[in-house]
């Protein structure tokens, strides 16, 4: 019989990723990379690259796409032989629902199995049908995350103004690149020496 604590509090989790990935679909405003700059020394935040994506009411969420985990799709769903096939390691998306899984898959049109487009040519899965599909079938040209990163309404904005991110635009190359190490170096070095040209 399963745990119905656990049952209620996924289920809470997921509405709760499901209300901020809805309201990240109306809103306007571009989705933006992150970059950490080097005074952002932080544990979680620091070294770190961040898509970006404004919701209704002034907030933002997003995910950290350059911080693997040592966990794997197999571990963590190890009836499910798709999962087994997925050399990659999950990644750690962000702090807010790490016990679900979201799916980012690179996608050159449309899609119908209700993933949301939340940057040129990436498109995001959120629901479990959906992310088991992309596990399925197109785990070659997509990433998973364990939980999201949300910004309340002007936190970012906030932390624009302290100077701590520059901003980019997002590249599904970038973003999804298989192997991370030192991604952040090369865009901060770019991004640098774009900042002292201006």
């Amino acid at each position: 019989m399963p745990d119905l604590k656990l049952v209620f509090v996924r289920a809470l989790a997921a509405s709760f990723a499901v209300f901020f990935l809805t309201a990240a679909v109306a809103a306007p405003g571009e989705t933006v990379l992150l970059v950490a700059k080097r005074q952002l020394e932080d544990p979680i935040w620091g070294s770190t690259i961040v898509l970006a994506k404004p919701i209704e009411g002034g907030g933002h969420v997003g995910f950290i796409v350059n911080k693997p985990t040592k966990m794997s799709l197999a571990e963590l769903f190890p009836e499910h032989e798709p999962s087994k096939k997925v050399a990659d390691p999950l990644f750690l998306g962000g702090t807010v629902n790490m016990n679900l899984v979201f799916a980012l898959v690179e996608e050159h049109g449309s899609r119908k199995d209700g993933s949301i487009r939340i940057a040129p040519d990436i498109f995001l899965a959120y629901d479990t049908k959906a992310v088991d599909r992309i596990i399925e079938s197109e785990s070659d040209h997509a990433r998973f995350f364990l939980g999201l990163v949300v910004w309340r309404p002007g936190q970012l904005d906030d932390e624009l103004d302290r100077g701590l991110w520059y901003v980019d635009e997002p590249e599904a190359k970038l973003v999804l690149r298989r192997k991370t190490d030192g991604l952040w170096e090369e865009l901060l070095l770019r991004l640098e020496a774009r900042a002292n040209t201006i």
